[in-house]
Order: structure tokens, then sequence, then C-alpha cells
């Protein structure tokens, strides 16, 4: 009798919206064992960290924000700077301040991780992940906002060229005015729980999680741990799928199944189906990403997992059904975003396993 594969439980320290936690099990089931996995837009990298253990292999993580990358990779270099810089009171100023610089070296950051796959800064790392586990909503350091750093100072400038500024969810019904500071109701991330307004909570910092739980550091270090042998690579996803890529060679179709690499995309969904902002590189991929998967779901060599909304065409493929639970993702005010809830699939392509038939090897 087989035995049913082990799931990790590790979790992103940070909210995400699109996450995909609630159906890795599932894709895991699909792809079975493989001795390469490939994921073009990283996120919160939640199917990767539900990965059946143990396994062997190797793991090729990508993403174009380039501060999202540079968290993934400092994270996992340096944890303990890390969570240094990462473990600071939640205050309304400080989010302004390091937004606006966040956003000011998103350019040259970018530029040094494309550059150098080795390279990290460990200070725009923490201060993103201290930022986001406080921030409301998508956006956070997209770049999209009146509000501007000029000569150390935040300015107005109206052009649409800078960062939003944030309020917290400031009333029991949990919504939330246009100008927005740290989160305070939904402990989410890294902080978990923040100083509130919602209900007279006392107050629940991040040195309180520091107390309770062991420190920030004990949060990411065994994050830093399962990410210390992937390659976490920063540029367009179209690099990320090429047969060097995929497989280490550039060989034409037909290799043997000691070859097979399982590629799982999450791409941004179409800009028609859901609200934008969600995300700092925002862009209306889908349509070509979907192209992709098509002219190359009939090679033996992968398993392709694509996802999206219902209603996309993939003739051949498998498709699964499944409903987020809400949570980030869900937190859109319009009746569409409630929806889409339960528009969620997954496509498998062709040489997918079928579900139940999970071979339990440790690939």
């Amino acid at each position: 009798m087989t035995a049913e594969p082990v799931h990790s439980r590790l979790r992103a320290p940070f909210p995400y919206f699109g996450g995909k936690s609630r159906v890795a099990p599932a894709v895991w089931e699909r792809f079975g064992s493989v001795p390469r996995y490939v994921e073009p837009f990283a996120g919160s990298l939640a199917v990767l960290m539900a990965r059946p253990v143990p396994f062997t292999g190797r793991e090729i993580v990508n993403d174009s924000d380039g501060l999202l990358v540079n968290m993934w990779r400092a994270l996992a270099a340096d944890p303990e700077a890390v969570a240094h810089h990462a473990d600071w009171p939640a205050a309304e100023i400080d989010l302004h301040a390091r937004h606006a610089w966040l956003v000011g070296q998103r350019e040259s950051i970018t530029s040094r991780l494309e550059g150098d796959p080795d390279w990290y800064d460990a200070k725009a790392a923490g201060w993103w992940l201290w930022g986001i586990s406080l921030w409301v909503g998508g956006g956070w350091c997209s770049g999209r906002g009146p509000w501007r750093s000029v000569d150390g100072e935040m300015v107005n400038s109206d052009d649409g060229q800078g960062i939003h500024r944030k309020l917290p969810h400031a009333g029991d019904d949990g919504r939330c005015i246009h100008r927005q500071i740290p989160h305070a109701g939904g402990g989410r991330g890294i902080h978990r729980k923040h100083p509130t307004v919602t209900g007279g909570s006392p107050f629940h910092g991040v040195h309180a999680l520091a107390r309770r739980e062991g420190g920030i550091l004990a949060a990411i270090q065994p994050l830093a741990e399962r990410l210390r042998d992937a390659l976490i690579f920063c540029g367009d996803w179209r690099r990320a799928v090429t047969p060097a890529v995929m497989l280490g060679t550039g060989r034409g179709r037909g290799a043997s199944a000691e070859g097979v690499c399982a590629v799982f995309l999450d791409p941004p969904y179409d800009h028609a189906d859901r609200e934008l902002g969600l995300y700092a590189h925002d862009e209306n991929i889908a349509g070509a990403v979907r192209d992709w998967a098509l002219a190359n779901g009939d090679d033996l060599r992968l398993r392709i997992a694509l996802c999206g909304y219902e209603g996309i065409s993939m003739p051949g493929w498998v498709e699964l059904p499944w409903k987020t639970a809400g949570g980030y993702s869900g937190q859109g005010k319009s009746t569409r975003a409630a929806a889409n809830t339960r528009r969620e699939r997954v496509w498998f392509s062709p040489h997918c396993h079928r579900a139940g038939l999970f071979d339990g090897a440790s690939g």
C-alpha cells in the first residue's frame, strides 16, 4: 500500500492576493514525483512550500517584482538580517516613509537582481516584509499614487506616479478609507496582530509576537532552510520556461521521464475578470501564458498546471474547480470580487497524473 504524501505546512510570512495554498496539495497530487520544478510567477510561493516531503531535485522560481524577489533571496541567504530590519513597531509615519523609499529603490534593486543571481539587500527585504504585513489591500510598493518622496519630504504630486497613503480598518464593519495606515484588525503576516481601532482589543505588536512565538527570526528561519537550495530569479516569466531552465538542455522533445519538469503557472488573471492594482507588477499577460501552456502541453517531459477563472478553453487538459477561503484575496468590496472566489480553476496538461494516482515517490 502506497504511503500518503506528507505536505509541508510552511507558509509565507506575509499576506498576498491570489495565493494558492488551499489547492496546492491537489496540484502536487497531479504533478507527482518530478526531478525539477519551475514557478515563473513566484508570489507567496504557496505551491512550492506545500511540496510533499522528502524530495530531491532542482527548484527554480521567478518573479518580475524585484522587491518581492529581493525579499525571498535575502530571507533564504540571511534570515537574521531580514528579521532585524523587519522587527519594528507599527507606525503610520514609518510605513509611509519606508514605502516611498522602497518604491524609489525598486529600479536599482531589480537591475542588481537581474544581473547577479546571488545579490540581495537585507534592509530592503526586511522593510518590505514589515510593510506588507501592515498594508491594507493591494498595491504595496506599486509606485501608483499621488504621493512621492522629494528631497526627503512627502509631496503630493497628483500625477499618479508616486504612492498611496493609507489608513487602517477604522470601524467594526472592517472597511477602510482611501488614505490608509497599517492594517489594524486582521492579524496577517509576520506581525499577525497590531494595534486595533475596531473593538478596543489590547495592543499586540511585533514585540508581543516575539515574546509569544520566539521572535520574527524563529518564524522565518524554517523558510530560509526550505529555500536554501532553490534558485530565485528576477525577470520576465518567459525566461523561466526555456528548455535550458526547465530541463537543463536545449534539445528537442522526446526525452525520457528522467527529464520531467513540473511547471506551475499562476499569472495575474485577465484584467477584465478582476479588480486592478492588486500587484506591484499588474500586467495583462494571462492570454500569452495560456498560449504558451497550450503550445507545450503535449511535451512528454512537462507536467503543467495553469491557474485562472472558469470559462477558459484548454482542449485536452483536465479542469479542477476549487473555491478560495476568502481571506486576503477576497477583501475586494465589489460583488465581482466575492463571486470570483467560486470561479477559481486549475487546468492540468495531458501528462499530469490523474487524481488519486500520486505515486508517493520522493522525487
